[in-house]
């Protein structure tokens, strides 16, 4: 069984799935991919894929954690999604095909690493759709008010979030910390002290959430896709938002909002990793694109680098903006980008910014749901999944089941789930993808560069890894102590799985004279998954071991690889 669970996928059938149609990339259909990106084409292609629903939602969680300093953290995210974007571009090039990370991964590792990519795929689609989806219900509500429309506060937030501040109101006016109690904690109890219920359960909802998952599930269903025209539409719309908030919201800064910088220290910081994070998903995208480059080798990496730097840049100026407006304090809502300048008196602004939102939001979500379908009906062509996800509805020719399924998979979960717990499960399942890609590079074969094709750039980490790893152990000698030695030790087991691997790296390096740039990279994402904490990190290998118990009992003995390889040895 062992190297039976690693069989791999051959060229040729990926190749025939293209040219059937039921390739899970973003170009199905199309084997024969024109080579006419440049440089600029790449870069204003990165700044789309990352200038999306995280920058309107998850960064005002992100600053309260970490404050004006969360400025720092965009930096840091900016530089492990570098490494990772070129070693994606690497994976990409030697699969002659444009897909997901489960079609390389299935091609050049194996079925049951493809398995894991592939589930943890589907989780980090779901998650994502639902941060989105509760994201796009802050903005409408925030607009309808606008409208004079007040919709009943238990109808639009999740019972968690409603529970919670109804009980730290009660714990703050019992302890005295009256200023403590911030009007979005008042709004939010609310929703507890009204909502409907049978005796001591009460009836709290996010309805918005569920209707916009509805709505484009159903135009999933029925085969509507955006233009290209709509979704440059959407580029210059989300653009044009961010730079609005940064031009106008300078002039309403007050300074003594920036102090302290770094209120609840580095490690304050570090726990809005999963927000931040969150903001840069996307920026994969463009490495996929490396067969339509007409100079891959030169303009991919520049594409890469200059969109990061750029996005970087208005990240960084944004968090600087919504922290100088309001206190950092008060920023942990869905809506932060409307909610400072209805904070500030700017009513009118804050309403077009939620109708821009809004708009740009669902387009985010559309693209999503068409996405997560893809990602099942591959599986299930595979044998890895029923068939019945793979079933093409005879009218609107969408793989119907599978839409159907995405749609409950997101909505009801939209219902009841507070935003920081969607975000920090995408960004770590995100984070996990990452980690095997870059892992998996190390893995492939070195081979020679080629003309008109991306090669991952070879720098020997014998020497450098060594020395890396030793300076970090001496500068930060304190803090690993302190991991050691804390109360509750065994919940940072994330970070000392990430010091054994790193350690483990670090000797392999100067063994096998590994590449330099998949090694930090893997390094970097790893640490990153170690700040999602504990509970995350169990909620993470819940999913994954379920997805494996699925693969051992069904996925397995389904295998159309594993079927012809029988049927080969008879």
């Amino acid at each position: 069984m062992s190297k039976s669970i690693f069989r791999k996928k051959t060229i040729e059938r990926i190749l025939s799935d293209v040219a059937s149609g039921f390739s899970d990339g973003e170009h199905s259909g199309d084997p024969h991919l024109k080579k006419e990106l440049r440089v600029r084409d790449l870069t204003l292609m990165g700044i789309a894929a990352v200038v999306g629903a995280g920058i309107f939602s998850t960064i005002g969680e992100a600053a309260f954690q970490g404050g004006p300093g969360v400025s720092i953290l965009f930096v840091i995210t900016a530089v492990t999604c570098g490494f990772s974007a070129l070693c994606y571009a690497e994976f990409a090039a030697r699969i002659p095909v444009a897909g997901s990370a489960y079609t390389y991964a299935y091609a050049s590792f194996g079925e049951l690493i493809a398995w894991i990519i592939g589930w943890d795929l589907l989780m980090e689609y779901a998650i994502g759709n639902i941060a989105v989806a509760i994201s796009w219900s802050d903005y409408f509500v925030n607009l309808m008010d606008g409208f004079r429309i007040h919709l009943p506060r238990w109808t639009t937030i999740d019972f968690l979030t409603a529970f919670n501040a109804h009980k730290d109101i009660l714990s703050l006016k019992a302890s005295h910390h009256l200023a403590d109690i911030t009007d979005r904690m008042k709004m939010d109890a609310t929703a507890w002290d009204n909502a409907p219920g049978i005796g001591s359960v009460r009836f709290i909802a996010n309805l918005p959430a569920l209707a916009i998952v509805a709505g484009i599930t159903y135009l999933v269903y029925v085969g509507i896709r955006e233009t290209r025209k709509a979704t440059n539409a959407m580029v210059i719309l989300k653009i044009a938002i961010v730079i609005g908030v940064i031009l106008i919201g300078f002039f309403y800064v007050t300074p003594a909002n920036w102090h302290p910088f770094l209120p609840n220290g580095f490690s304050g910081v570090m726990k809005g990793v999963s927000g931040v994070f969150f903001a840069y998903i996307g920026f994969d995208a463009i490495s996929t694109t490396a067969e339509e480059c007409e100079n891959p080798q030169r303009d991919l990496p520049r594409g890469m680098i200059y969109s990061l730097i750029i996005c970087t840049v208005l990240y960084i100026l944004i968090s600087l903006v919504l922290t100088g407006m309001v206190s950092y304090k008060e920023l942990q809502v869905g809506d932060p980008l409307a909610f400072v300048f209805a904070k500030v008196g700017l009513h009118n602004i804050s309403y077009v910014i939620s109708i821009s939102a809004v708009i740009a939001t669902a387009s985010v979500l559309l693209i999503f749901q068409l996405g997560q379908p893809r990602i099942w009906m591959a599986m299930s062509r595979d044998g890895l999944l029923p068939k019945v996800f793979s079933r093409i509805h005879p009218k609107y020719h969408t793989p119907s089941f599978s839409t159907v399924v995405t749609g409950f998979v997101v909505a009801i979960p939209a219902l009841f789930l507070n935003l920081t717990i969607v975000t920090d499960l995408t960004s770590i399942g995100t984070l996990f993808a990452f980690v095997l890609v870059c892992g998996g590079v190390l893995l492939l074969p070195r081979q020679a560069q080629r003309k008109g094709r991306f090669h991952l750039p070879y720098i020997n980490a014998k020497w450098i890894t060594p020395v890396m790893f030793i300076l970090g152990v001496i500068f930060f000698r304190n803090f690993i102590i302190t991991k050691f030695t804390e109360k509750n030790a065994y919940e940072n087991f994330p970070f000392f799985i990430f010091l054994v691997l790193t350690a483990a790296l670090t000797i392999a390096s100067y063994v096998k004279n590994l590449s330099l740039i998949p090694v930090l990279g893997l390094t970097s994402c790893l640490y990153l998954m170690t700040e999602m904490g504990y509970t995350n990190w169990l909620r993470f290998l819940i999913w994954l071991i379920i997805g494996l118990v699925i693969y051992f009992s069904y996925s397995y003995k389904n295998s159309i690889v594993g079927k012809e390889a029988a049927e080969v040895k008879i």
